[in-house]
């Protein structure tokens, strides 16, 4: 079982930054794929981004494309969601997930472990 402590979250004006980190603990960081997953007010939730057991591969969903970046230290069994741009679409709960593989993809049963969220809220 892997602990998963999300922190960075808050407010920010459009075109903004933010950047979430992801603490986890528990399996062996490096044994295992990192996701953020994203659920804004009366959705459901999306994936957002992965990231591989090594930081050697990663796949973003279409609407962050270009504008985020999933990264990690496996010496410090981190996971970091960079956030640049932000639009007021981009509000929402924003969770990081441990992939049950070493590969990750996007869908949400293929992770194991969630953590609380952080909440993110972008302003016009």
């Amino acid at each position: 079982q892997v602990q998963l402590v999300e922190s960075g979250g808050g407010l920010v004006q459009a075109g903004g930054s933010l950047r979430l980190s992801c603490a986890a603990s528990g399996r062996t960081f490096s044994s295992y794929a990192m996701g953020w997953f994203r659920q804004a007010p009366g959705k459901e939730r999306e994936f957002v981004a992965v990231i591989n057991w090594s930081g050697s591969s990663a796949a973003y969903a279409d609407p962050v494309k270009g504008r985020f970046t999933i990264s990690r230290d496996n010496a410090k069994s981190t996971v970091h969601l960079q956030m640049n741009s932000l639009k007021p679409e981009d509000t929402a709960v924003y969770y990081c997930a441990a992939s049950k593989g070493s590969s990750g993809s996007s869908r949400s049963g293929d992770f194991g472990s969630w953590g609380q969220g952080t909440q993110v809220t972008v302003s016009s």
